[in-house]
């Protein structure tokens, strides 16, 4: 059996210029943002507990835990609110379609009878009120014209509906049934949020044209503003109101939150600036935020979350970060802690320590995309969509120089000699290139379309795979490669090759969901009948004892095979990343871990059967 022991969970996905909405549950300590169709659940209080809800049909965009705890809706760009329960397996109550477009926020009623959802639309339906579990309307919602960004529900009785968005109004709707009161056009810009304060007097709205007012929650009147002296220079993305109503947090695109002390004239004057830890690049720039119990969470537009202690604003804050975009490779570094590295396409290289979770991102001159990348412990060598196969030293937190070769062609794959790195075997289309250190020894045209290689730890053996599914074997002598045999089984073009530690045999798998386990002295087929996939596979790895092979698959599974046994005794995690998985490397002889196109990497406990 494989148990789930950690998940280092994906951060929010973001975007220029908007904010995003995140929310929480202040009984539970625990927050929720969306990453692609994922809903992920974090615990403030233990960040390596991660529970990721999946069941979207499209990139869902905000989530909202019912008052009382039991419930979360969440909603998509195709204007869907699921409503599921947050115990036994997320069992789904119900499904709604709410709008026609985006839904950027939505609300539930204090009673948990009714929520409020706002967002992209047709015509002049950009608002919708519905019963949780019928699903009829609870009024009218006109007088917007263009997208609503935010909408809130007061939080006591009389209840009340306020929404804000493009067109810069605010709109103040009486009920329920719920109809248009009045309309109010104090911001020259985005109207970005809106919120009620907790107990209910007033509410809040910030704008992009970066002003904060406070306006009466029962008649809807203005009553104050936060002050402009020491205030923000650029759009205003979020506010959230502290439990006791008396603070408010902000966020802004000017890379800093500040905390607002509420008067009783309802003016708000600034008690604490916080300001990032990070670089000062576009990244820092804040876009979310929640004051939850005694923490305060900001969210920057690179992904990273910063968790403040409320009693104690001048204590550093703690980062969580980690990808935003799908993992599409993953190393394993052989030190004590173990050391995990996962890339995205993006460019992004994000360090892990086992037991430990998020310990900082690579920080490299030159940001260019990678499509391979392979690792030792003092070296990475990457590969992009270019024709340049780079080379960086690692040192600790930073990478060093780096250097960078043009082969002339885009590499398809790249494999390291593990005793001598400096010697690296680069697939291209028609042939390999061969690497010593950032020089080219030779580019071999081998005569047919190549789409996997690797070379043996001591440099001496390369395996070719190609279209046609076969596997070329060549010795590797000086620069020039001698083929000497053609294993044949597979019926798909060859994604992967791996040489098992103890180099006594090797596994190769293909687009036709096979996997082969061949060894390597008489070249016979080892393992057979792999096929319990049910799509391509993208990856594969050996346990450090040579006893283990564990295959990734787009079909979200990754399969665990004895070589010792049929491979009908296979353990199979399903499910192990939603959209597919596209990275897999044994920490030591029972631990795994893999990453996916859902930015998450987990970290599996697999005993033998």
């Amino acid at each position: 059996m494989a148990q789930l022991s950690e998940t280092y969970a994906c951060v929010p996905s973001t975007e220029r210029g908007r904010g995003i909405l995140i929310s929480g549950d202040p009984k539970s300590n625990s927050i929720l943002y969306c990453n692609g169709r994922s809903v992920i659940i974090r615990y403030l209080d233990r960040p390596l507990e991660v529970k990721v809800y999946g069941e979207h049909a499209y990139p869902a965009t905000v989530a909202r835990y019912s008052p009382n705890g039991e419930w979360i809706a969440s909603a998509d760009v195709s204007g869907t609110v699921r409503i599921w329960g947050t115990h036994n397996d997320f069992v789904l109550k119900k499904e709604f379609r709410v709008l026609s477009g985006r839904i950027d926020d939505l609300q539930w009623s204090p009673d948990c009878q009714r929520i409020v959802a706002s967002g992209e639309g047709k015509g002049t339906s950009f608002v919708r009120a519905f019963v949780w579990d019928s699903g009829s309307n609870v009024g009218e919602f006109d007088g917007h014209s263009r997208r609503v960004l935010s909408c809130a529900f007061k939080p006591t009785r009389p209840f009340r509906i306020v929404t804000c968005g493009e067109d810069f109004l605010i709109n103040f709707y009486e009920g329920p049934p719920f109809k248009f009161k009045q309309s109010l056009r104090d911001h020259s810009n985005f109207v970005n949020c809106v919120r009620f304060s907790p107990d209910g007097n007033v509410f809040i709205t910030v704008s992009s044209d970066k002003k904060g007012l406070l306006y009466d929650a029962k008649t809807g009147d203005k009553i104050g503003e936060l002050s402009s002296e020491d205030g923000h220079n650029g759009s205003i993305y979020a506010a959230s109101w502290s439990p006791d109503s008396k603070r408010v947090l902000t966020v802004s695109a000017d890379k800093s939150a500040k905390v607002w002390e509420i008067s009783d004239d309802n003016n708000g004057k600034v008690v604490k600036t916080l300001v990032c830890p990070g670089s000062g690049g576009v990244e820092d720039m804040l876009v979310g935020c929640l004051w939850q119990n005694d923490h305060i969470v900001t969210v920057s537009l690179g992904g990273t979350l910063y968790l403040y202690s409320a009693s104690d604003l001048d204590k550093a804050p703690l980062e969580l970060s980690g990808h935003m975009k799908n993992i599409n490779s993953l190393a394993v570094l052989k030190s004590e802690p173990q050391v995990i590295l996962s890339t995205s396409y993006d460019g992004l290289i994000v360090k892990w320590v086992q037991g430990v979770g998020y310990s900082g991102k690579l920080e490299r001159k030159a940001i260019t995309q990678i499509k391979c990348f392979a690792a030792v412990k003092e070296e990475i060598v990457s590969s992009g969509f270019d024709n340049k196969v780079w080379r960086f030293s690692l040192l600790g937190d930073q990478c060093g120089d780096a250097d960078s070769v043009d082969i002339g062609n885009q590499p398809k794959d790249l494999s390291l000699a593990l005793l001598s790195p400096e010697l690296a075997l680069v697939a291209i289309d028609t042939g390999v290139t061969l690497l010593r250190g950032t020089t080219v020894v030779s580019t071999i045209d081998l005569g047919f379309t190549v789409t996997a290689c690797v070379i043996s730890p001591n440099g001496n053996e390369a395996i070719v795979g190609g279209q046609d599914g076969k596997l070329h074997v060549y010795s590797v002598t000086g620069d020039t490669l001698h083929e000497q045999a053609v294993l044949e089984k597979h019926r798909g073009p060859i994604t992967v090759i791996r040489y098992s530690p103890d180099v006594s045999m090797v596994a190769s798998a293909d687009t036709n969901r096979e996997a082969v386990v061949w060894d390597c002295a008489s070249r016979e087929i080892k393992l057979k009948n792999m096929l319990y996939h049910t799509a391509r596979i993208n990856c594969l790895a050996w346990s450090p004892n040579s006893s283990m092979i564990a295959t990734g698959s787009l079909d979200t599974c990754v399969i665990v095979y004895e070589v010792d046994k049929p491979a009908s005794d296979r353990t199979t995690i399903k499910g192990a990343h939603l959209g597919g998985v596209y990275g897999l490397g044994f920490t030591d002889d029972d631990t795994l871990v893999s990453s996916g196109e859902d930015a998450c990497v987990r970290v599996w406990k697999v005993a033998p059967q």
